[in-house]
């Protein structure tokens, strides 16, 4: 069971040198740089700058030539693992959505009991988008702009995170855990869904309240256990 934000930092492996190779491996048509090492490690550093950069400026306002200057690249050295700024969005869309759905199915893996699950889902959630705000906010909010192939894939991973609670919370329902008569299981999830994005959407509303990540996956969690059981 995960206990607070703290602890959560503390036990999760948030190794981004483990899904970097994995998108390496993904990508070898892409990225011309044959000593894997190398390659993973720069990966985490051009998808770091990326986000960076996004939360700054915006995407569609980043350049290449930003990307270089933050990153230390060459535009050289950035040819060998991009060929246009369009070659980023899948390396950022699915950085972020490996490590989120590894993390939610690890978190709640042997957690047996429904409710204890969907509270473990949702302090997972809220404390991985408080490691990783850039990327959750990248995928909100820069996903409307994107061309559509990219618009699409950003839906379906939003969809498919979704889905985890939507699974957690039918479980629950035909366990008799909770109250069917009382919600529609897909109804529930998406509320839910909004509830956690509303952490790293407005973090300074959230800042000017003092509340922290741990109280509000605590809040989310009484929300759901007062409408969803007996």
């Amino acid at each position: 069971m995960i206990s607070d934000f703290e602890s959560f930092k503390a036990g999760l492996n948030l190794s981004k040198l483990e899904i970097c190779r994995a998108l390496y491996r993904q990508n070898g048509g892409t990225i011309r740089v044959k000593r894997e090492h190398v390659a993973v490690r720069n990966l985490v550093r051009i998808i770091d700058s990326a986000l960076r950069l996004t939360s700054a400026k915006g995407f569609h306002a980043m350049s290449l030539r930003d990307l270089c200057a933050d990153s230390g690249f060459s535009i050289g050295g950035l040819y060998a693992y991009i060929r246009s700024k369009d070659d980023l969005i899948p390396l950022i869309q699915s950085h972020g959505f490996m490590l989120t759905r590894r993390t939610l199915i690890d978190c709640t893996r042997d957690v047996s009991d429904p409710t204890a699950r969907l509270l473990t889902a949702v302090k997972a959630h809220v404390y991985l988008s408080e490691i990783l705000q850039p990327w959750f906010y990248f995928s909100f909010m820069e996903a409307r702009n994107l061309p559509a192939p990219h618009k699409r894939a950003a839906i379906e991973t939003e969809l498919e995170i979704e889905n985890i609670f939507h699974d957690i919370i039918s479980e629950g329902m035909e366990a008799g855990v909770f109250q069917p008569a009382h919600a529609d299981a897909r109804l529930v999830a998406s509320l839910c869904k909004a509830m956690m994005q509303d952490w790293y959407l407005k973090r300074r509303k959230y800042r000017i309240q003092q509340v922290d990540a741990t109280q509000y996956a605590a809040f989310i969690g009484t929300v759901l256990e007062r409408y969803l059981l007996p």
